[in-house]
């Protein structure tokens, strides 16, 4: 995907902006993503290129295959939950830049109605990779790909709580321990890229609040840059894998909020690049050259 996280009480469009990003840290993560790029399996890799180009179906056709292939590996189910989650803020509104741009919007955003069933599918799945990944880590508390299924798991949760439910504190929750999580991932494997997008959207967001939340957040053990997750996030976009679209994605929004419209328009003409057969950054594009 990639929240984090909807803080607490009224700490509302801050919140629930996290935990897009953690989102789709959501949605997106993969087996080899802690591993050499060399190593990658097809399978995945096409599973997620779908998805950024909203073919949700077929994306759910890959993951499924994975799952049968490799039934013991937490990142088949955690994948499908993260397409699940990315098709429900596609049918919802939710991924559209615009909506977090303007904080007036945001706070006067509606509580989503989500699908039943993809909400139980979703809430399955997570469970399913979550029980996968400690079963891992008990035999080996260093599993590469455990840790980023939990990494996922958490982030997806808290986007979920976060942007569809409205729950700041359940999402708060989550977004600790996907970073977490991803802390734990980084120092087992340096190179995992793509781990340094969980940490950078924590980072970025609470690093953007007024000094007395951010103290408050301190004391419960939440602490943010917004340099630092900017460069975070960077990193990702640059050398992660799968996860570098999204990044691009979290930079493009993060870009727009500063007035930066050079670099915001640098990545979403990236990306519109890369999947033409999403509207998504098209439409981004002109609503940013139409703006002021």
């Amino acid at each position: 995907m990639v929240g984090l996280t909807g803080m607490i009480l009224n700490l509302k469009r801050r919140a629930g902006q996290a935990l897009l990003w953690t989102t789709l840290l959501a949605c997106l993560g993969v087996r080899a993503a802690a591993a050499d790029v060399a190593t990658v399996t097809p399978s995945l890799d096409r599973g997620f290129l779908l998805m950024y180009a909203l073919n949700f179906e077929q994306a759910h056709q890959v993951f499924s295959s994975w799952q049968q292939e490799y039934p013991d590996d937490p990142l088949g189910p955690v994948c499908d939950a993260a397409g699940l989650l990315f098709s429900e803020f596609n049918r919802l509104g939710v991924l559209e830049a615009q909506f977090y741009a303007d904080d007036h919007a945001f706070q006067a955003r509606k509580k989503l109605s989500p699908d039943p069933a993809i909400r139980d599918r979703f809430n399955a799945q997570l469970s399913l990779a979550e029980t996968k990944a400690r079963a891992l880590l008990a035999q080996n508390a260093k599993d590469r790909d455990a840790l980023f299924a939990m990494t996922l798991a958490s982030g997806l949760r808290a986007d979920y709580a976060a942007l569809i439910e409205k729950s700041n504190f359940t999402a708060l929750h989550y977004t600790k321990e996907a970073t977490a999580w991803s802390n734990q991932l980084l120092a087992v494997d340096p190179d995992c890229y793509d781990a340094h997008l969980a940490s950078g959207i924590s980072q970025y967001i609470i690093g953007s609040m007024a000094a007395p939340v951010r103290w408050i957040l301190h004391l419960g053990g939440v602490s943010g840059d917004r340099k630092a997750g900017i460069e975070e996030l960077q990193v990702t976009a640059e050398r992660g894998h799968y996860l570098a679209p999204f990044a691009r994605i979290l930079l493009a929004i993060a870009y727009v909020r500063d007035k930066d419209k050079p670099r915001a328009r640098d990545m979403l003409e990236s990306l519109r690049g890369e999947f033409p057969g999403n509207p998504l950054f098209a439409h981004e594009l002109a609503r940013l050259e139409a703006g002021p």
